[in-house]
């Protein structure tokens, strides 16, 4: 294990440990004084700014971002179930958007949640607990419709573990989240999108109302990327998501309604009995 630590210089340093998931990496933002990236085994997994927690830095955050905006009134605090860990750039987010959230994150790597902690702490004043367990497992144990929003950005090796992306694990979703709540996934696929429309319809088969936020060439299927699948049991605020992801430094697209049923094109729903992890990443996206 090795680690550069930054305390008492000058000039924020890389920090590097070997955790659950591979080598880690917190590199420092050259333009900004307290913000870093998360990498493990040289994928980017997050950016996280300590002076400006609502700043979101990656595209697919920002659409996750929106989604949290949306969830609910402007200021109105949220009880939200994040799985998969990262740098709790999310949950930092929420905090600082919406102050007296209730959070919770759920992160099986113990020694990235440790990295975390220590070089990049959480505000004490938020109300954020960190759950060391697997993201279904740890879901499993949240009560029936307590979330408002369960955000689900889990990667293991670059690729999301098949038993969290089926029917099963979405019912189990589903039964987590009150009445009007909202779901968000970070998916990440490349040409064909088989993964990603066969995640549509298997969202499809839970609930009634879906989205899907995108990079225009990853839904084209030029380029491997991310794509933020929303999914609820009442109407999604489509207008104003769309209007949000068109306008970001780096715009995207949004498919709901028939164009989102064309472009899963007749995709079968995934359960757990043919449940695979998503596609790894080409080299060259790290390039």
């Amino acid at each position: 294990m090795a680690r550069n630590k930054r305390r008492g210089r000058a000039a924020a340093e890389p920090v590097v440990e070997t955790v659950a998931g591979g080598v880690a990496e917190l590199i420092p933002d050259p333009e900004r004084a307290r913000a870093w990236t998360l990498l493990i085994d040289g994928a980017p997994q997050s950016h996280v700014d300590l002076d400006d927690p609502a700043r979101l830095g990656f595209a697919y955050q920002r659409r996750l971002g929106h989604v949290a905006d949306l969830a609910a009134p402007p200021g109105r605090p949220l009880r939200v179930v994040h799985l998969g860990g990262g740098a709790f750039t999310l949950a930092r987010y929420v905090a600082a958007t919406r102050p007296r959230s209730t959070q919770q994150i759920v992160e099986l790597d113990a020694p990235l949640v440790a990295l975390v902690r220590r070089e990049l702490p959480l505000d004490p004043a938020a109300r954020i607990r960190v759950r060391g367990a697997d993201a279904r497992a740890g879901l499993g144990k949240v009560p029936d419709g307590w979330a408002d929003l369960v955000i689900a950005d889990v990667f293991s090796g670059a690729r999301t573990p098949a038993h969290l992306t089926s029917t099963e694990f979405l019912t189990e979703v589903r039964r987590v989240l009150a009445p009007g709540g909202h779901y968000a996934a970070n998916l990440a696929d490349g040409p064909p999108l088989a993964h990603l429309r066969g995640q549509i319809a298997t969202a499809a088969a839970v609930f009634p109302e879906l989205a899907l936020a995108a990079d225009p060439a990853v839904l084209r299927g030029r380029i491997f990327g991310n794509a933020v699948l929303v999914a609820s049991d009442t109407p999604l605020p489509v207008a104003e998501l769309t209007r949000r992801v068109a306008t970001d430094p780096h715009p995207g697209r949004v498919e709901h309604g028939r164009g989102l049923a064309d472009f899963t094109g007749g995709a079968a729903a995934v359960t757990d009995a043919s449940a695979k992890d998503s596609p790894a990443p080409p080299a060259s996206v790290f390039e």
